[in-house]
């Protein structure tokens, strides 16, 4: 009862195709690669930028400070 067998997946197919029919589940699939590429060609890009974004984050400044609370702050003028 847990686990379906190859019959079972056989008609789940065939009933997909009769609802959507051939050319409907063509074109999901096309959609779907060219996302899939999409994605993979941004992420890609994105990599080739990072280095850019680590040198100009590089070249910025830096302030030296230090940060207390303010009751810290008062409690030691007290």
């Amino acid at each position: 009862m847990g686990s379906f067998s190859i019959w079972h997946w056989l008609i789940v197919l065939l009933v997909v195709v009769l609802i959507f029919g051939t050319k409907k589940l063509r074109n999901i699939g096309a959609d779907i690669g060219g996302a899939v590429k999409g994605f993979k060609d941004g992420m890609k890009a994105e990599e080739e930028k990072s280095p850019a974004k680590a040198e100009i984050t590089a070249a910025g400044q830096t302030i030296e400070g230090e940060a207390k609370k303010e009751t810290q702050a008062k409690a030691v003028k007290e």
